[in-house]
Formats: structure tokens, C-alpha cells, sequence
């Protein structure tokens, strides 16, 4: 099926007038797409979208992301600063998380997410307790999803050398502290991402993307590990 742009370049109208990002006002004849909402068809289209969802609706994009996403969620616990929060959301975005978890404080502002929030699922645990009770169902035909810690603490193994899950929970906590004990108790495996520099922590939006690009890379692209 042709997307939008094809279709848009077929008219062999004029160009829309330039914008710094996106597209402009749809011209040529009106597509007959149920898919497409026609404000941002009069309007245009300057969202933070992929370009085969320009002019798409919301409820649309939304619905194919639905058959799009990958078996892995990301879960973040206690995390105070808004904008390592959006980067994570928006790379859950980009990356086809699952979903995206908080455990524990719920409330942030979203301005981080660039508006990436609002085509990803959420959900919010009170507590740890909760979030394992919810991990213990929540695999496939009601298994239960593996629950990967990420942080350097004493006993963790690297990343970079561990076979990851297909079906799991990639859970960071907030910067300085990491995750708390009873998060760890939780975890089936607690994972760290080598280090070669001074610092003790990187930044936990930057490792939550490395642990999720981790996960693409073992199973989009059947990269397994290998031992040094």
C-alpha cells in the first residue's frame, strides 16, 4: 500500500511550502484513507513521526504500533529528573518497546518525551511489590516476563556478554542510588554495562537506551554474544 508521501509525489503538485520539519498542507487531489486525519491534512504535518505515519491519525498510528511492538518492556523505579524519563520513553518509542513502567513516583513532566509519550503504553506500579506481581503474568499465555536489572552493582554481569531474554523487563533505577534492594531481590539477573572511563554512573537515560538497543540487536537482529 502506497503511504501518504507516495502519494503525494504522485499528484505532480507543487510542493507544499517548506517547513523546518515535517510536511505542509496535503495538495492534489483529497486521499480516500480512513487512516488519515484531515486537520493535519488542511494543516500539515509537523509531528515527531516516522514518515510513513505523516498525516496518520493518532487512534491510527497507535493501532499499527500495536502489531508492531517487540516482546521486551522497560521499567524505570523512583527516578526524579523529567527529561532522563522522556529520553527513555522516547527511545522505548523509537526502539518498539513493549511498554514503559514506572515503579514508584509517578508523576513527570513530559516535555522530555518530544510528545513521543502519547503513541507509547504506559503503566504505573505503587511499588516493587506490585510490579512483581504483575511481571510474574504478564509473558506470553501468561508466563512470567524475565526481570533484567540494569546497574553496577557487586555480582552483576555484563551486558555485553550476557544472552538476553526475548520475553523480559529491563528495569533501571534513578541515578546515584540505582535500584533498590527490593528491586534486586526481585531481578532474575542484574546486567551492568562496562565501563573504561572514571566515572561511577552514566547517565540513565544513555544507559537505558544501550540496555534496549542490547535487546533489539540480540533478537531484530540475531546477534548473540560472545565471551571474550
Amino acid at each position: 500500500m502506497s503511504t501518504p508521501d507516495d502519494r503525494h509525489k504522485a499528484t505532480g503538485a507543487p510542493s507544499a511550502p517548506a517547513v523546518s520539519h515535517g510536511v505542509g498542507p496535503w495538495e492534489g487531489a483529497w486521499p480516500q484513507d480512513p487512516r488519515l486525519d484531515p486537520e493535519l491534512l488542511r494543516e500539515g504535518d509537523r509531528r515527531n513521526v516516522e514518515d510513513r505515519y505523516r498525516y496518520w491519525s493518532h487512534e491510527a498510528i497507535t493501532a499499527d504500533l500495536a502489531t508492531r511492538r517487540h516482546a521486551f518492556h522497560v521499567a524505570i523505579e523512583n527516578w526524579e529528573h523529567d527529561f532522563n524519563i522522556g529520553s527513555v520513553v522516547r527511545t522505548a518509542n523509537a526502539l518498539g518497546a513493549a511498554a514503559f513502567h514506572i515503579v514508584g513516583r509517578r508523576r513527570w513532566n513530559r516535555r522530555g518525551a518530544m510528545v513521543t509519550d502519547r503513541y507509547q503504553v504506559e503503566h504505573h506500579h505503587p511499588d516493587v511489590a506490585a510490579f512483581a506481581q504483575w511481571a510474574a503474568t504478564a509473558g506470553e499465555g501468561g508466563t512470567p516476563l524475565r526481570v533484567v536489572g540494569i546497574d553496577n552493582v557487586p555480582g552483576s554481569v555484563p551486558i555485553e556478554t550476557h544472552d538476553l531474554p526475548r520475553d523480559c523487563v529491563l528495569v533501571l533505577g534513578q541515578e546515584g542510588p540505582g535500584i533498590s534492594p527490593e528491586m534486586l531481590a526481585a531481578c532474575d539477573v542484574v546486567l551492568e554495562i562496562s565501563q573504561f572511563g572514571s566515572t561511577r554512573s552514566m547517565n540513565a537515560g544513555a544507559a537505558a537506551a544501550i540496555a534496549m538497543h542490547a535487546w533489539v540487536r540480540r533478537h531484530t537482529f540475531g546477534q548473540r554474544p560472545t565471551t571474550p
